[in-house]
């Protein structure tokens, strides 16, 4: 690799992380020409080091944004780690429900949602519990540093080859009405789901106070210090008896004092006992000056 190439992997990398914390380390370095190809098309730029000279020009907040979009890992799919979702509808959804049984009112965030599978998974299987939710007021909301997931996620449409990603043929039909170019999720699910454009490393969305938060595979993308100040965020976001699902490469030991995983579960983790007020766990968790946000 030359010493140009070199000199414009650096200013991509360090775009990627002022914008997302995400650090773009050496084992994902051999797909940023993959990943970028459509944006040097789409821009007539022909190398990565015209791309990186043009990014120091002035007013190129478009191009920008596209070369972290095309840089994000957006993979997902319904249902994501099956087992994790059985646990969820057998033991942790009806658990919240207890505790939430004189409000009945639940609050759910989807950190880093990508195309919108797994909060539209979340929808479907409180949908398929309707006597246990009857008369709940339950908010799902899926959040994504990249805009463009975030409005696909919104628009609820999928391939055939995504659809097709974790679902079995009972929900596609019940969920999903086919298009000329694939599926769509229905008005009913979609209502169910909000998405924003949001950084996990800013002020957490609204209402701020959520019963669940699915954190999957979001954090191995960050360096020990950005992953401390997100799991600030995360309990910052946490309704005091509240949990926060990580993924199945995941853990809170030895990663932060502000978690622990919760007893008689798997991949859930629950507050630390002593923990600090949340005003002093909130300002710690405040990104650096550099980092810039999606919203």
């Amino acid at each position: 690799m030359t010493d140009h190439s070199e000199n414009a992997l650096g200013i991509v990398a360090g775009l990627l992380e002022a914008r997302t914390g995400q650090k773009l380390t050496a084992d994902r370095l051999w797909r940023v020409g993959t990943a970028l190809a459509g944006v040097l098309r789409q821009n007539r730029l022909e190398t990565l080091e015209a791309l990186a000279e043009t990014l120091g020009r002035p007013n190129q907040a478009l191009l920008a944004q596209q070369v972290v979009e095309a840089l994000l890992n957006n993979e997902t799919y319904f249902f994501r780690d099956r087992a994790m979702f059985d646990q969820l509808g057998a033991t942790v959804l009806p658990a919240l429900a207890r505790k939430r049984e004189r409000t009945r009112r639940l609050s759910i965030w989807s950190v880093g949602c990508s195309t919108g599978q797994e909060a539209y998974s979340l929808a479907m299987l409180i949908a398929e519990q309707p006597a246990r939710w009857r008369d709940w007021t339950i908010e799902i909301i899926g959040t994504d540093v990249a805009r463009s997931v975030v409005a696909a996620a919104r628009e609820g449409n999928f391939s055939q080859f995504q659809i097709q990603r974790g679902l079995g043929v009972a929900q596609m039909v019940t969920f999903f009405e086919e298009t000329r170019t694939g599926w769509r999720a229905r008005e009913t699910l979609r209502r169910k789901v909000r998405f924003e454009a949001h950084n996990l490393l800013d002020q957490p969305p609204e209402p701020g106070r959520f019963d669940l938060i699915l954190c999957r595979n979001v954090l191995l993308y960050f360096d020990r210090t950005t992953r401390e100040r997100a799991f600030g965020r995360l309990v910052s976001a946490m309704a005091p008896d509240g949990l926060v699902m990580l993924g199945a490469g995941e853990t809170t030991v030895g990663q932060t004092e502000l978690l622990t995983p919760e007893k008689g579960s798997t991949g859930f983790h629950q507050l630390a006992t002593g923990l600090p007020p949340r005003a002093n766990i909130a300002a710690s968790a405040t990104p650096s000056r550099g980092l810039i946000s999606s919203r």
